[in-house]
């Protein structure tokens, strides 16, 4: 055989073989209807979709022989059809059949075979938008009591697809904890990451250019610890924090944790100096969880004053401010804005980010303190920036913890860390937030094995979404751990 010949006889067998495999699966015939939803996990019904999304594979639960799934828009169809529980779509498939969609709505029927009769579910859609969600999502990979960091890693995974690799690892960094990662801008040539202990030190990303920095200068009381990119990449906002963590004796709070002190600073990353201000470093209130507004003329944070801890952790309450910032004079306003008193609504804020286009600020609300993760109360809720308007997301919102969230460069998308599948374990959820700020229901990150969150036992912490592969490994970062720190003054 000729080596021209064998790519036409691996592509007839190839073909062969789904033609058998569709012979020998069993298809629906005479259905009894059924008025619910499919026991579909993760739940996909009526959800808004980017058109980039990889497929949504998923199971039912019961006890089911086979399944098909048909989804229809227009002249555009997709069939699976699968024995057992699965739908497991493959991912050409997926992205002719969105690609034909476009904007436009898809109509999905599963059916299902039960002990020798089909059963045909109600039927769902699917909202396609061509606002497409930034590609890639870096997180944490914890567990989730958060106290334990043994195995802990950084991943970088493409959402279009299901291509996942590790951008730091626990094993390679001296068996040390490490800050999640954050882009600038969504953009994947400028990053940082935060390996902690003796001899840690941030690593900055550059174009793939990695390099080692000690943010700490005298009267600081610690380095940093939750930071945030100023637009023009020269500065980063980040607070300094002396943080202790407390167990619960109720099992569905867990853990606790809480700022002994804490700081707000900007460090300038070409003049390695830290500029500071006395309005955010007060040593009768707490300072916590800066981010530069888009245009890079304000730095929003959370401030709450001091009480007695932690006896008093629960009348600690966290208002949302901001100050302004002149990048060109390496300086702090001289006055603080209040966007949200906490005396006057009696809850605690935490998180602020703003979307790209300046328009929406989102951010956490919880009964108290500074770590929502464990607080099942925690909801996400967005601020008009225009009109001070407020919004309760209520469509987004479960009732477990729903926190740490980031944008899409387009501002069309929010992904957050969500607990309310099975109210342990942290995953990432998304979703779209159309042009006047309406948010639609949210979905979780799509796996190939729909089993996947179900064996799974880390928590995806502070998801991040960013524009491009990340041009770094965690090999990478292992070398630039051994390189001597940049200090700052």
């Amino acid at each position: 055989m000729s080596e021209s010949a064998i790519p036409l006889v691996k592509h007839l067998l190839v073909a062969l073989a789904i033609i058998c495999l569709s012979a020998c699966t069993p298809t629906p015939s005479n259905p009894q209807l059924v008025g619910e939803l499919p026991p579909m996990y993760p739940d996909y019904a009526d959800v808004t979709i980017p058109c980039n999304i990889a497929p949504l594979n998923f199971l039912l639960r019961g006890d089911f022989e086979a399944v098909e799934m048909r989804a229809v828009s227009g002249a555009a169809t997709l069939r699976v059809n699968a024995r057992g529980n699965e739908v497991c779509i493959p991912v050409g498939q997926w992205k002719d059949f969105l690609q034909q969609v476009g904007d436009g709505k898809v109509d999905v029927t599963v059916s299902a075979l039960e002990k020798g009769q089909w059963r045909q579910f109600k039927s769902f859609s699917w909202q396609v938008t061509t606002d497409e969600v930034d590609p890639y999502l870096t997180y944490r990979l914890i567990e989730p009591d958060y106290e334990i960091y043994q195995n802990l890693s950084l991943h970088e995974r493409c959402v279009e697809d299901f291509n996942e690799r590790a951008i730091c690892d626990y094993g390679l960094v001296g068996n040390r904890c490490m800050n999640c990662h954050v882009y600038g801008s969504q953009s994947s040539d400028l990053s940082m990451l935060y390996v902690r202990g003796e001899g840690g030190g941030a690593i900055l990303n550059r174009k793939g250019q990695l390099s080692k920095l000690d943010i700490k200068a005298d009267g600081m009381v610690s380095g940093s610890v939750y930071y945030g990119f100023s637009p023009d990449g020269r500065h980063i906002a980040f607070s300094s924090n002396v943080i202790i963590p407390a167990f619960h004796a109720r099992p569905e709070k867990r853990l606790e944790v809480f700022d002994k002190s804490s700081d707000v600073y900007v460090a300038d990353l070409e003049r390695h100096r830290i500029i500071r201000s006395a309005l955010l470093s007060d040593s009768t209130a707490f300072e916590t969880f800066p981010a530069f507004s888009p245009d890079g003329k304000y730095v929003y944070f959370c401030s709450a004053p001091s009480v007695k801890l932690p006896g008093e952790l629960q009348q600690m309450r966290y208002s949302l401010c901001r100050i302004g910032f002149d990048a060109g004079k390496g300086a702090f306003g001289d006055s603080v804005d209040t966007l949200y008193a906490a005396n006057r609504h009696g809850r605690s804020v935490s998180h602020p980010r703003v979307s790209p286009d300046g328009k929406w600020l989102v951010y956490t609300v919880t009964d108290y303190g500074t770590f929502p993760i464990w607080h099942q109360e925690s909801d996400l809720a967005m601020l008009r920036l225009e009109t001070g308007e407020t919004d309760d997301m209520a469509v987004v919102n479960s009732d477990m913890s729903d926190t740490y969230h980031s944008w899409s460069s387009n501002s069309r998308w929010l992904v957050f860390a969500s607990k309310r599948d099975d109210h342990l374990y942290g995953k990432p959820y998304f979703c779209y937030i159309d042009r006047q700020g309406r948010a639609s229901k949210p979905f979780v990150l799509p796996q190939r094995d729909p089993q996947f969150y179900d064996f799974n036992l880390k928590s995806f912490n502070v998801p991040e979404l960013g524009r491009g592969r990340l041009p770094f490994s965690a090999d990478d970062v292992r070398q630039a751990m051994g390189q001597k720190a940049i200090a700052f003054q």
